[in-house]
């Protein structure tokens, strides 16, 4: 008998791609831990670990660099999932670091920059293996020639010359004593694939990705939060308007969007639309210099 041949939706195929390299992970590594901040793509992650090790649980702890400066209803987001499903979290503080003298506050307040010591300290000393990142290809220039399994020194640098090539899915996780890999499930994923995949699969996300009355003043073309954190300037006048945000980092550094989207359908049109990625057009970060994010990476971020 012949019939059609089996195939995978798009959506399938990019969830068994994250599903086999989780598991290729937990088969290869000794101690691996989840990046999870509460935003949509450690959220997708996070629901994939899931999935793959399911009905057992899952054999990873969770990993959280807090700046300070988090939005509130992410944490409390966090710290709702990390309760319902019974997983150990660990955070490392920015704020610690900036109490002890070792890390000082910016000028411009912004504490995103200031995560690369808390995180690459906090993986030696719990002698981390494998750190799983939500890091997409199409977010980011530095990040579009990152491999799925990137191999860090013993100072958690990056190096471009010492990656491997990844031929037919095959992932190579050997490393020295001292240096860790870290691992990227959803490299080949578009902040449209993720969007639809949430909608599929019903998840749950914090409600600032949906349109909200929020005050925000403008800076360097962006809608900021303000807060603690050193916003608003003098000049720079706080005004109630319908926003909602792309992606979610420091509040200092994340912007929000002119939006109506309230539903996920809405929010996919919004998206399918967009000719700027999230970090193109919401994340200050980014755009301290045209290498801003290749020379953290060099550094030990994300």
């Amino acid at each position: 008998m012949t019939g059609t041949p089996y195939t995978l939706s798009h959506l399938d195929a990019l969830e068994s791609e994250a599903v086999h390299i989780f598991r290729e992970v937990a088969g290869e590594f000794e101690r691996p831990v989840v990046l999870f901040s509460g935003g949509k793509d450690s959220i997708v992650m996070l629901h994939l670990a899931l999935k793959a090790f399911a009905p057992a649980a899952v054999p990873f702890s969770l990993l959280h660099v807090d700046t300070g400066h988090n939005f509130p209803e992410v944490l409390d987001y966090r710290d709702r999932t990390v309760a319902r499903h019974g997983l150990r979290l660990h955070v490392a503080s920015v704020q610690d670091y900036i109490d002890r003298g070792v890390l000082r506050e910016r000028p411009d307040g912004t504490r995103n920059p200031l995560q690369t010591v808390p995180l690459t300290e906090k993986i030696q000393a719990e002698k981390f293996d494998a750190v799983f990142g939500g890091g997409r290809r199409d977010e980011e220039k530095a990040r579009a020639k990152e491999r799925v399994f990137s191999l860090r020194d013993e100072f958690s640098q990056w190096d471009p010359r010492r990656q491997r090539p990844e031929l037919w899915n095959l992932y190579n996780g050997r490393h020295a004593p001292g240096e860790h890999v870290r691992v990227f499930p959803l490299s080949n994923w578009t902040e449209l694939d993720v969007w639809q995949y949430i909608a599929r699969e019903g998840i749950e996300l914090p409600e600032i990705y949906f349109a909200h009355e929020r005050e925000v003043f403008r800076r360097a073309g962006m809608w900021l939060t303000a807060g603690e954190w050193g916003g608003p300037k003098d000049g720079e006048t706080v005004e109630k308007r319908q926003v909602r945000y792309r992606t979610v980092g420091d509040m200092s550094c994340t912007g929000a969007v002119d939006s109506d989207a309230v539903t996920l359908d809405q929010v996919i049109t919004e998206i399918a639309a967009s000719r700027l990625t999230e970090r193109g057009a919401t994340r200050a970060d980014d755009k301290m210099s045209e290498a801003a994010m290749e020379d953290r990476k060099r550094e030990g971020y994300f």
